[in-house]
């Protein structure tokens, strides 16, 4: 049965841990709180350190959504002039000020769709129309030929992956 880490039962730990981790040496710890040495050095490695990069990890969480947040204001807000703007040059009958505003209002919105995973501006590949996978397909069902059974398995397997868009070898 494992040894129960006295650090980890003591009524001090917190205390003890922030001693710890500011850095303070393990007999001038191990004296104040009335524990040994061996022990300090042990909860270090086997605790502490675990303990305080679950925390700096769930703070850095949340200083990332923090900022995320910040920084989907000030896009909203960016939008949100720009709309005015627009909405005071069209007021004005200013056409080639309103259709820049209508140019900055656009990328804004495109931008936060973007952020909220609402728009997606990776390029997409369709397989199905390589040359790499005809090859492959081709060389597929040949090796098949002789075996009706599997070539019609894998036939209709494809057929499936593909959308119905492939004919079935018969």
């Amino acid at each position: 049965m494992p040894r129960v880490c006295t650090i980890c039962t003591h009524d001090l730990r917190d205390e003890i841990d922030a001693a710890i981790v500011s850095g303070a040496p393990y007999r001038q710890i191990a004296e104040r709180f009335g524990t040994s040495e061996s022990a300090m050095y042990r909860h270090k490695n086997d605790h502490v350190s675990k303990r305080v990069a679950a925390r700096v990890a769930k703070a850095q969480d949340a200083k990332d959504v923090a900022d995320a947040d910040d920084l989907l204001a000030q896009i909203k807000a960016l939008r949100n002039r720009s709309i005015s703007i627009l909405q005071k040059a069209e007021h004005a009958g200013d056409y080639r000020t309103a259709l820049q505003g209508i140019r900055e209002a656009r990328g804004c919105i495109e931008l936060l769709a973007e952020m909220e995973n609402q728009l997606n501006r990776g390029d997409t590949i369709n397989i199905l129309v390589t040359p790499a996978w005809i090859e492959t397909l081709s060389v597929l069902l040949t090796a098949l030929q002789g075996h009706p059974a599997a070539l019609l398995a894998v036939s209709g397997a494809l057929a499936s992956i593909e959308g119905g868009n492939h004919a079935r070898v018969a």
